[in-house]
């Protein structure tokens, strides 16, 4: 069986053990590092260079779905696993077009996450039956299977910024997180607020949750 080193990226630590026991099985795979929020994974990617990258898509700080977009950017030939409660649709076809390769729930990962790091591992595709039917579902309705992106519009620098605010960080603590000027996080802020649409920062929370950047 082919070495692997793996990192995992979950905010549950009940989740990451179980991960954590499955893949420890496996022979010539190790988890080369774990961290608990979308950032720090991305900082330990780009520092350890993982065959795999295990990734909750709700994570604190910068969610599964931007975390996977940077370290695609950064490390083209690192594969990306999405492991989540979320079922969205929206959701899946978004994962893959920032160019993760499975997307397992986490009410399936024991009898999928092996076999989905395995085909990773060889740079394939990994879907359990019920994610093929949606991934494939647009096609067959004669739909280009792109979808529409719910955050369209919003640069990846908004998307964080998006996020940070709706957690509940202020402007200052959102500056520091990314290491730029207040002054930068406000006009990215009006920016989005505009691109969207939205008049109050109430609303920015709400679109936040209902387009599955922050946890509700």
């Amino acid at each position: 069986m082919k070495n692997l080193r793996i990192l995992l990226a979950d905010d549950h630590e009940v989740v990451r053990e179980g991960v954590r026991r499955l893949i420890e099985k496996e022979s010539g795979w190790e988890i080369c590092g774990e961290v608990d929020d979308g950032r720090k994974a991305v900082a330990l990617a780009v520092q350890l260079k993982p065959d795999i990258v295990v990734l909750d898509i709700a994570m604190p700080e910068l969610n599964g779905l931007e975390a996977t977009r940077q370290i695609k950017g950064v490390l083209p030939k690192t594969e990306v696993l999405i492991l989540t409660g979320e079922e969205s649709e929206q959701v899946i076809h978004e994962v893959f077009a920032v160019g993760a390769r499975s997307y397992i729930l986490k009410s399936d990962f024991g009898g999928h996450l092996v076999a989905a790091i395995r085909a990773l591992g060889e740079h394939k595709h990994y879907f359990t039956n019920h994610i093929s039917e949606v991934v494939f579902a647009r096609y067959f309705d004669g739909e280009s299977g792109g979808g529409k992106d719910k955050t369209e519009g919003l640069t990846p620098r908004e998307r964080e910024i998006v996020q940070l605010l709706g957690e509940g960080k202020s402007n200052k603590s959102t500056a520091a997180v990314l290491g730029i000027s207040i002054k930068t996080v406000e006009t990215h802020r009006a920016t989005a607020m505009r691109k969207l649409r939205l008049d109050s920062f109430a609303g920015l929370v709400r679109y936040a949750i209902r387009n599955k950047i922050i946890a509700a």
